[in-house]
């Protein structure tokens, strides 16, 4: 099944508004924002299909206006279910100069024998703020599925003014490699990044402020390097995928001010 959906915002008096919605089946698009009156739209990725199927083809784009700032959600974990071929995504974000996006979708499950190659591209302009996650788990673990899947390939590739600044490739194939060897997952089953771009953030406060959060959760290893541009990577391998979502949305809550801090969420 090929599906489309295609979002654009526009800023009016401050706030941003849905201007264009465009969807085929499975893809559905809710508007969840509570607050009428908050400047940022929130929506909702749903979708009546159970999973990615064999021979799915997802295309996707989002369009920001100057100004806008929009927060996509998904509405639950992306399956991936067995495939005899494989299936694909592909996800572009245009940001007009000055907008905000915040995408941390639901983890990945990919199920026995599936194959999923997704392919993301972000534009950036001036003085846009950037928050992009993931989360992939090892498939069904509950029931015995631990890496049985074929291959599962991520690519993020962000431009700021054409130029490319970040390119994050995932590629996993467990059958070609030893995925519990050193440089691997060395024996966790989980593993998430975020991506956080913004050219006003005080990157080095914000920074100490996500290692101090994470050094008080429990079962995950972490790593938080500096991005060529104003913003920061982090990576975490552990053994939950809820609670390394979590811990995702947890960052995305940092302010861009120097004295932004995480301690209150560590509870």
């Amino acid at each position: 099944m090929i599906a489309n959906l295609h979002i654009e915002t526009k800023l009016r008096d401050g706030i941003t508004y849905l201007k264009k919605v465009y969807y085929t089946p499975p893809f559905k698009i809710a508007d969840i924002r509570e607050d009428k009156k908050s400047p940022t739209l929130q929506l909702m990725l749903m979708s009546s299909s159970p999973g990615v199927l064999d021979g799915d083809e997802y295309r996707m784009r989002v369009e920001l206006d100057a100004g806008c700032s929009l927060r996509l959600s998904t509405q639950s974990y992306q399956r991936l279910f067995s495939m005899k071929g494989n299936a694909s995504q592909q996800l572009e974000i245009v940001m007009d100069q000055g907008s905000s996006f915040c995408y941390l979708p639901h983890p990945t499950v990919p199920h026995e024998s599936s194959d999923f190659v997704s392919k993301n591209k972000i534009f950036l302009s001036d003085d846009c703020s950037l928050i992009w996650g993931e989360v992939l788990t090892c498939g069904r673990k509950m029931n015995g599925e631990v890496f049985l899947f074929s291959k599962y390939h991520n690519l993020t590739e962000i431009y700021l003014h054409g130029k490319l600044i970040i390119k994050e490739n995932l590629m996993i194939k467990p059958a070609q490699i030893n995925i519990n060897a050193i440089g691997q997952l060395e024996n966790y089953t989980h593993q998430a990044s975020l991506i956080y771009l913004d050219g006003g953030a005080d990157v080095k406060a914000l920074k100490q402020s996500v290692n101090e959060f994470l050094s008080t959760q429990t079962n995950l290893t972490y790593a938080v390097t500096t991005t060529p541009k104003n913003g920061f990577l982090v990576r975490i391998l552990g053994y939950q995928g809820e609670q390394l979502h979590h811990c995702l949305h947890k960052i995305a809550e940092i302010k861009t001010s120097t004295k932004a801090t995480l301690k209150a969420y560590a509870q």
